[in-house]
Formats: structure tokens, C-alpha cells, sequence
């Protein structure tokens, strides 16, 4: 997604939590948070799906690999 500059917009850890548990527990729709944020549904739901998968471990950064990357680096260095 772009903005009207034609750049990638970047998101924090903080907003992308906060924007999923809006919709987990704030009891409204992934369409209507994301409409609401101006962020694409899909973007929404893929952020949604890897909180649900990693917990707390989701979106750990730009250059900040996850345990399991990290690990798989290792080995194939």
C-alpha cells in the first residue's frame, strides 16, 4: 500500500496490536477498523493472523529476526 507520495507506509508493533485488538476485543469488524485506520482489510487480517500465531512475539521490527529465523540464520551460516 502507498500513500499519495507513492511510498510504502510502515506501521509500529504498537499500532499494528493495538489495530488488531480492536477487532478481537473491541467487537467490531476487520472492515470496519481498517476502514476506520485507513489501512487496507487484508493488511488487517494478515497482522490479525500472525498475533493469533505468535502472540506477543508478532512484528518484532525491521532487522529483528524472530527466534525461529534467527536459528535458521545460524544454521545456514
Amino acid at each position: 500500500m502507498q500513500n499519495e507520495q507513492g511510498k510504502k507506509r510502515r506501521f509500529d508493533r504498537e499500532f499494528k496490536i493495538s489495530a488488531v485488538k480492536m477487532v478481537t476485543e473491541g467487537g467490531q469488524t476487520g472492515t470496519e477498523v481498517a476502514r476506520s485506520l485507513g489501512i487496507d482489510p487484508n493488511r488487517l487480517y494478515l497482522w490479525k493472523k500472525k498475533f493469533g500465531d505468535q502472540g506477543e512475539k508478532a512484528f518484532p521490527g525491521k532487522g529483528h529476526l524472530t527466534e525461529l529465523a534467527a536459528l535458521i540464520e545460524f544454521l545456514i551460516i
